[in-house]
């Protein structure tokens, strides 16, 4: 697993030549926008239960066979490993938006993933669609486009740094994505 700053020494090293540059540039940005990258995954994290178990929620909604019986959420058990299962990608999503590195998130998580839902036959395709409504929530928080009329009860306004997500709600998107490709 790297963090921005390893994976620019490692990528100097290789080059033998020291950091500078355009990776010197990388790292300065990603401490002028850390207080925002720890806000992000402050968002996600804070709001980690919802966003699973809404997206859990609109999968089932989309292909209510899921819950019927020979589902793969039916029974209980089956419908808790799908949560747990969704906690924990995004639980690595947001250790790669801390880090600036998606490596902890290919080597904890995806390495494998798509292999083993096969093997238990989980449909990839719901799970996928579980991933992008994640997606979709995360995002909002992350870009604080959630309001209280698209949050209803739930809303929860939370103190954050002032300016533009614009880069952390790609970056979050595109590890959503990543997961969505690893398991599709």
């Amino acid at each position: 697993m790297l963090d921005a700053f390893s994976r620019s020494v490692v990528s100097a090293d290789a080059k033998t030549a020291p950091v500078g540059g355009s990776d010197l540039a990388g790292l300065r940005s990603y401490v002028r926008d850390g207080n925002k990258r720890l806000d992000a995954v402050n968002a996600i994290t804070s709001n980690a239960s919802c966003i699973v178990s809404d997206a859990v929620t609109g999968m089932i909604c989309e292909n209510t066979g899921l819950i019927q019986a020979g589902g793969n959420c039916y029974p209980n058990r089956r419908m808790a490993a799908c949560l747990r299962d969704g906690e924990i990608v995004l639980r690595y999503i947001s250790y790669a938006l801390l880090a600036g590195d998606a490596s902890v998130l290919d080597d904890r998580c995806l390495n494998g993933l798509k292999e083993t839902y096969i093997a238990l036959g989980v449909p990839t395709q719901s799970a996928g669609r579980a991933v992008a409504i994640m997606k979709a929530s995360a995002t909002a928080h992350i870009g604080e486009t959630n309001t209280p009329g698209l949050g209803g009860k739930r809303f929860r306004k939370m103190e954050t740094t002032q300016g533009d997500c614009a880069a952390l709600v790609a970056e979050a998107g595109a590890y959503f994505d990543r997961v969505i490709g690893a398991i599709s």
